[in-house]
């Protein structure tokens, strides 16, 4: 006999369900070009008094949220390893949603290109009471609404991710999962879900969303519960290999390979010991007018949180100062080559710390200061983002003006989910765009520049290709290209400028078995990419441009080489492509370089290794005339 506790629960349920059923009838004896807006829907249900007293503590924001890393390439990557094979548009969270179990089963379709992409996964939008959980849900691909061919049918266990309660008082979560599914011929399918198991045994909902920002053939879709009848299309992802062939190698434009010079020389000039004075640099470096560089390093210092440095020329070589280790409430993790400002100050950001969400920083000599690893400048914490419209975890190039504002991106966060464009003038920030702010936008800004004709930058994803943008602020936000995912171009990793205006930047690419890496030039008025390099190697390799004065271009990858761990090049007008260095690795050379390399006034050519070198930690490199 069950106890009268059950009993009461059981009752509880029992009118829940028996309230749902009774609007899923009467929505289902309307015409269906009236049923706009379906019972039984999770907005319908929270307004409904059985589930009041559930609804009357909603569960507040999460303190702390898991922050994905930025993807330096290939960045259509989902669960499984695979790619996108269909993406219907993003997870809405504010309209309807339907059920998935008790019964429910809500279908809908996706559409397959030619490529013949095996199945790896599937992400969706749901709707759960506060404090729930999704464990398992049926997932079943099928020729037709909830049957016909059934070419795959399991119960399949998914992740969590991304919870934000919503107005009425649902937590609405990013769901992913993977599995083998079928190798799918080109065509339309239906992707169905049911028998949900949550935690608590409540109802789970499937997040509708209106198609808008959907990328793939095929999108809106149209989406059917059973027993209802068709309803506006759901937000979801289904996951495959879809592979990309191999590109064939483009020449360098009017490209005449050169040799180095005979008089040419590299050496390391300093190897990182992983202790106080850092580990494992990632960004490049910034040159003074005295010829000093000033650096950073991602881990390592008093704290493990990563370093700030300074090189400065001697004639026994370079001297090594610590001038600020980071210890996590000041920021941890500095992702942003440094800018000086006119007075000598350092500014930069950490992608971590502060209160979390990363932080922007400025550094002062603090005077009276010996010439040892022990010495420290002073930080002034200038702002520490949130992770909420402000943005989260800064990084990428920063852009300084002569009035001592500086711009610089937030790659995740914001009003939109996808980063921002901020401004800090007089002591605060203001953010100048929010990504995506439309259809064709880009999202995870990747750094800015400044020219003459006003503020340009780069999103590593995003925009009509899926594969990053350039945008400017000039004259108004805008994008003046969308990237493709067809190779040599792929998703935007770094950006310069040179003085005449041009736009030199760098791409990471995938395709079957393999990656690649291209460099390339942007110029008005039609921003087109023109291919000046292309690196195509085993899975994994990036690279990073800058410019000097001269309009020439250097750069760095992290896969290439003799010895596989990275190069560094060079490309002069119009264009000369040398190949600088290979670098070999430890201990007498750096390995996989991850940051561009910067050139001074005498034609001298520096940058870091984010490992290698005699203790394993990575290295500051010269390459001179």
């Amino acid at each position: 006999m069950p106890s009268q506790e059950q009993s009461s629960t059981s009752l509880f349920r029992t009118i829940v369900l028996a309230g749902i059923t009774a609007l899923l009838i009467t929505s289902a004896a309307l015409p269906i070009a009236a049923q706009n807006s379906v019972p039984a829907t999770a907005m319908q249900a929270a307004r409904s008094p059985e589930f009041a007293r559930r609804l009357a503590h909603p569960a507040p924001h999460p303190a702390t949220r898991p922050k994905p890393a930025l993807a330096r390439q290939g960045s259509r990557s989902g669960p499984g390893g695979g790619n996108d094979v269909y993406e219907n548009g993003p997870i809405n969270g504010t309209t309807d949603a339907w059920t998935i179990n008790f019964g429910f089963v809500v279908s809908d379709t996706f559409t397959v290109g030619g490529s013949n992409p095996p199945t790896t996964g599937m992400s969706f939008g749901a709707w759960l009471f506060a404090g729930d959980t999704l464990v398992s849900a049926e997932v079943s691909i099928t020729s037709q609404e909830n049957g016909g061919i059934v070419y795959f049918d399991q119960t399949v266990i998914f992740t969590q991710s991304a919870c934000v309660p919503n107005q009425y008082g649902y937590n609405v979560c990013t769901e992913t999962n993977s599995f083998n599914g079928p190798m799918l011929q080109e065509g339309t399918y239906w992707v169905n879900l049911q028998n949900a198991l949550v935690s608590s045994g409540d109802p789970v909902f499937w997040d509708e969303n209106s198609g808008a920002g959907c990328h793939s053939s095929g999108c809106p879709s149209e989406a059917s519960q059973n027993d209802v009848g068709t309803i506006p299309s759901e937000s979801f992802s289904m996951l495959g290999n879809n592979c990309i062939p191999a590109p064939e190698k483009p020449a360098v434009a009017k490209a005449v390979p050169a040799t180095p010079s005979p008089t040419q020389s590299y050496r390391v000039i300093y190897n990182f010991t992983g202790a106080g004075d850092g580990a494992s640099p990632s960004t490049g470096l910034v040159i003074d007018a005295a010829g000093n560089l000033y650096g950073t390093t991602g881990a390592g210092g008093l704290a493990g949180g990563g370093t700030v440095f300074k090189l400065a020329p001697a004639a026994s070589g370079w001297r090594y100062s610590r001038l600020y280790s980071f210890t996590g409430a000041n920021g941890a993790g500095p992702d942003s080559t440094l800018v000086i400002g006119p007075d000598g100050r350092l500014y930069g950001t950490t992608n971590v710390g502060g209160t979390g969400d990363g932080v922007l920083f400025g550094l002062s000599p603090a005077g009276n200061i010996l010439p040892s690893v022990f010495s420290n400048w002073i930080e002034t914490l200038l702002y520490s983002f949130t992770g909420g419209s402000d943005g989260a975890n800064p990084g990428g190039s920063l852009v300084l003006d002569s009035s001592g504002n500086i711009y610089g991106n937030a790659a995740m966060a914001g009003a939109n989910h996808g980063g921002t464009l901020y401004e800090f003038s007089n002591g605060s920030i203001q953010v100048l765009h929010a990504f995506p702010a439309f259809s064709g936008d880009g999202s995870n800004p990747a750094g800015v520049v400044s020219t003459s004709n006003g503020l340009y930058g780069i999103t590593a994803n995003g925009g009509a290709g899926r594969s990053g943008t350039l945008y400017t602020t000039a004259g108004g936000y805008q994008v003046l290209h969308s990237f493709t995912s067809d190779p040599p171009e792929g998703n935007p990793v770094t950006l310069a400028a040179d003085q005449a205006g041009n736009l030199y930047g760098s791409s990471a690419y995938t395709f079957c078995f393999g990656a690649g890496a291209s460099v390339f030039q942007l110029s008005a008025p039609d921003w087109d990419p023109l291919i000046l390099a292309n690196f195509v190697t085993s899975p994994g390799i990036s690279s990073w441009v800058s410019s000097d004065a001269s309009g020439n271009v250097y750069g760095t990858t992290n896969i290439t080489g003799d010895h596989g761990v990275g190069n560094v090049f060079e490309l002069t007008c119009c264009w000369n492509f040398t190949n600088l260095h290979d670098f070999a690795g430890g201990p007498n050379d750096g390995a996989f370089p991850m940051a561009p390399p910067v050139a001074d006034a005498q034609g001298n050519i520096y940058g870091t290794t984010s490992s290698g070198g005699t203790y394993g930690q990575g290295v500051v490199w010269e390459v001179s005339p």
